[in-house]
């Protein structure tokens, strides 16, 4: 069944579209908080020019003759005002009523004087969803006199469709301006943001299908924001994750080759133990002190030779951990070390008979014979190796005094194929070393190195039943 397309999406339900729609959706809703108090000032404006025309009107009629007034321009000076009827209040004179034989019957009243903000937006709304035409009676004073009170009775469907007008303007514009916005957001967001976001998503999966192929790597570029920024660390993330691809695959290459030529190597270590058993019979004294050294390296080699077979094809092997005193371990230490280096070689064990670890004891052997190897290999002619308990930890101190570690290897000390300084060394040896401590729950670190030496920390941990089956790790990074 074929998975999902990782594809960025062009279609109108891409990200681009997506920005587009939401954009306008906003628009909008910015424009309805804006329409409205927007539509309840127009009501109270169109009722304002309503006042102040039915105050001119009823000017016109209270200074003209009593008998000069007539039904037909009481009625002109009415429809121009667009008012049935029109009630002037004065401090200093009575009433003037000036309207229509017959005016229609008031259904609602509005003092405009007491209104409130959303008071007239709410009475906007009710004008606009009204279903029947209203007649209202409005009181306010005059625009052209505040001393004058004018009441007013008006028909509610010429507001309405006024108001009904201005909306229609309203949403033209809207839309408009939600469209010109939109547009240039959506460009901007295009140039800023979707486009880089679209080069990134093609890099990682361009990257995906072919880790290996090096012009598949995303370029970092120099924008300062959070787009480069991303941008930097994706790069570096892949180009991290192609050397680690990269090495791992050298290390598979080098595990089937142990396993072609572990066959042939155990059957060399057979021959050598089958030698090395007549060297216990033998009368020089020198030979019998020293066949046991040799006796024990090559069963250890023989051993090493087959975990690495079971490690390979079967996977990680159990640590066989029990307890054992390390004095001892140094002694054989001591002995398996004897001649390296080009002067002489001397180690000073430091510890205390009765210190014990809970340990695999060969894989310490291996680890602790690295160090000491890497020493005098290095140009170092002592070794002071010190152990002590500290509450739930084996603390254990491999000292030289060797010419120290060069800068340029620090970083990558406990990496494969890195962290060496001998020609034609590998760099295996300490990348092994911290696999197979942390392996043990444990670790090793460096403490110090300079021209006066260096100094490996090793940490294990006391409890022997902390960690369980312990699995040896697969060789892949440090």
């Amino acid at each position: 069944m074929k998975g999902p397309s990782t594809r960025p999406d062009r279609s109108w339900f891409g990200l681009s579209a997506r920005l587009l729609l939401l954009t306008i959706f906003f628009v909008m809703l910015s424009e309805v908080f804006i329409y409205a108090p927007s539509i309840g000032r127009f009501r109270v404006t169109y009722l304002q020019e309503r006042i102040a025309a039915a105050h001119l009107a009823s000017l016109a009629i209270e200074d003209m003759p009593a008998r000069a007034t007539n039904d037909r321009l009481r009625n002109q000076l009415l429809d121009h005002a667009g008012v049935h009827g029109i009630v002037l209040k004065r401090e200093s004179s009575k009433a003037l009523v000036l309207s229509h034989n017959m005016p229609p019957t008031v259904d609602k009243s509005f003092d405009l004087t007491k209104g409130t903000f959303f008071g007239f937006i709410g009475d906007a709304f009710e004008t606009l969803l009204a279903k029947k035409d209203r007649a209202l009676r409005i009181m306010a004073p005059s625009p052209k006199d505040s001393s004058v009170i004018v009441e007013i009775v008006i028909d509610e469907r010429p507001m309405r469709n006024a108001m009904v007008a201005y909306s229609l303007n309203i949403l033209g514009l809207s839309i408009a301006i939600s469209l010109m916005t939109a547009v240039l957001v959506y460009l901007s967001l295009q140039w800023l943001f979707v486009r880089p976001m679209r080069q990134i998503t093609s890099s990682m999966v361009r990257f995906r299908e072919d880790p290996a192929d090096g012009t598949r790597l995303v370029t970092p570029d120099r924008r300062t924001d959070e787009l480069g920024v991303a941008r930097r660390e994706l790069a570096g993330m892949q180009r991290g994750l192609r050397a680690a691809l990269m090495q791992n695959a050298r290390l598979a290459a080098l595990g089937t080759a142990v396993t072609k030529i572990n066959h042939d190597l155990r059957n060399i270590l057979a021959s050598a133990q089958l030698v090395s058993d007549h060297l216990e019979t033998t009368e020089d004294p020198k030979i019998r002190r020293i066949a046991p050294t040799l006796m024990g390296a090559i069963d250890r080699a023989s051993d090493l030779c087959s975990k690495t077979l079971r490690f390979v094809q079967e996977g990680s092997a159990a640590f066989e951990v029990r307890a054992f005193p390390l004095a001892p371990l140094l002694d054989e230490i001591s002995d398996a070390a004897s001649g390296l280096g080009d002067g002489p070689s001397i180690i000073e064990s430091r510890v205390d008979d009765r210190l014990e670890l809970h340990a695999d004891r060969d894989q310490l052997f291996r680890v602790l014979l690295n160090l000491v190897r890497n020493a005098f290999e290095a140009g170092a002619s002592r070794v002071a190796i010190r152990g002590q308990a500290e509450r739930d930890r084996i603390v254990i101190e491999v000292a030289d005094n060797g010419p120290g570690l060069p800068d340029a290897i620090r970083s990558n000390l406990f990496q494969a194929f890195s962290g060496t300084t001998r020609v034609g060394g590998t760099g295996l040896g300490l990348s092994i070393a911290r696999h197979l401590m942390r392996g043990h729950g444990g670790d090793i670190e460096l403490r110090h190195t300079g021209p006066d030496g260096t100094v490996f920390m090793l940490y294990l941990p006391t409890d022997p039943t902390g960690g369980g089956e312990h699995q040896i790790p697969r060789l892949v990074h440090g």
